[in-house]
């Protein structure tokens, strides 16, 4: 058995660097993106609409030396998210390095060296600065590992590839699926196609509250003087939920019974919908009992559907179909942070069809969100297994046995 040997990061690399210290000079149709360590996404580049682009002249005097073998990390704020260099347009800012992975080194096995929980901990265990984390590049180069021979390393890339490759197929699948719920919502409701161009007589609008049994939110467990613990109920806080309406497990804590129980308001039940109301404002996304029980904090809105009334999937159509988003946008109050109040929340006008238009306007989309919601789970139980199997796999000890 070829042996396994300790290396230093910097040992791996042709070059580990940063992005532009300062900002360069915005050009509203340049064609290179502004990236920083928050478009470090799920192992990929994401070009966020609100993502600032320069022109060729503020790209050529700012590029950095990024090829096929690069990897980025973000280092500044939101510390350790991974993405890899694909031929991108962008230019590079402060908040996340690159750096070259040699040619007799498998990339993609570094790229998950350094998704793994242990180098995630090494980096919040050495980050400096109290309300903006930052990772030096003197720290990214120190990161010690073990690697094994190119083969293994091979064998262990191809193995958590073919989880994330499965992961990404279901995310396209989910995203067709929302495309769709999201043409069949315009139609009915914007566009009024099937009912020759405007809303039918009868039809109606009412505040959202008026549908729901709970409109509410959350409170932070410290404010009560207790602990997050290491498992027990999930505790989903706004960074849990991600821009396409799913949650990401690593970023959900937890609480014991007894603080769920004096949080007794803000408990989470299947089928609510949960909305960013702080912070990163607008994030959605449905829950399901895969993740429940489950509890929240004031960042985050609970609506829950009168399923008397109408459908939980019909209300979670008009957000997947933005029709919240001109409403609440104009109603945000600005203070330490922006913020959306349960006021504004409950009075969104939502369109009510006759009893008729209404089951089947459900029966058409219910399907849609009950299949995303399955590729969903399964991408939950992937993700699991990969986060589960990583560490195993770094450790030389799987494969000498």
């Amino acid at each position: 058995m070829e042996e396994w040997k300790e290396v230093r990061l910097e040992e791996c690399v042709s070059l580990l660097g940063d992005g532009l210290h300062g900002t360069p000079k915005y050009t509203e149709n340049g064609e290179y993106a502004f990236i920083n360590g928050n478009n470090l996404i799920n192992g990929k580049i994401v070009i966020k609409p609100e993502t600032k682009c320069v022109n060729e002249d503020e790209y050529l005097k700012y590029k950095k030396n990024l090829t096929d073998r690069t990897i980025f990390v973000s280092i500044n704020g939101t510390i350790g998210n991974v993405g890899t260099y694909n031929g991108e347009k962008i230019i590079l800012g402060k908040s996340a390095c690159y750096f070259n992975v040699l040619d007799d080194i498998d990339k993609t096995f570094i790229k998950y060296v350094v998704s793994s929980p242990l180098f995630k901990t090494y980096l919040e265990t050495n980050a400096t600065g109290t309300t903006i984390k930052n990772v030096s590049l003197a720290q990214m180069r120190n990161y010690s590992f073990l690697i094994p021979p190119l083969p293994t390393q091979q064998k262990i890339a191809t193995i958590l590839s073919s989880l994330d490759d499965k992961i990404e197929l279901n995310n396209k699948i989910n995203t067709n699926l929302e495309q769709q719920a999201g043409a069949l919502f315009k139609n009915w409701f914007v566009d009024f196609e099937p009912f020759g161009g405007k809303m039918p007589e009868g039809w109606k609008e009412i505040a959202l509250e008026e549908l729901c049994t709970v409109v509410t939110k959350g409170t932070t467990p410290t404010t009560l003087g207790k602990k997050f613990t290491e498992t027990g109920i999930n505790f989903i806080k706004g960074e849990s939920i991600l821009e396409n309406h799913t949650f990401d497990i690593q970023k959900i804590s937890h609480i014991d019974e007894e603080t769920n129980t004096m949080l007794k308001r803000s408990i989470i039940e299947p089928n609510d919908i949960l909305f960013t109301i702080a912070g990163t404002l607008g994030r959605f996304a449905m829950i399901d009992k895969s993740l429940t029980p489950a509890n929240t904090n004031q960042a985050v809105g609970i609506i829950r559907a009168n399923p008397e009334i109408v459908s939980p999937y019909y209300l979670y159509s008009f957000f997947i179909g933005n029709w919240h988003n001109d409403y609440y946008t104009k109603r945000i109050q600005q203070a330490v942070q922006a913020n959306l109040s349960l006021g504004t929340i409950k009075s969104l006008p939502i369109i009510i069809p006759d009893s008729q238009n209404l089951n089947k306007y459900t029966s058409l989309i219910e399907p849609l969100f009950k299949q995303m919601k399955q590729l969903e789970n399964e991408n939950i139980k992937l993700s699991t297994l990969r986060d589960t199997l990583l560490p195993k796999l770094m450790n030389e000890e799987i494969f000498t046995k």
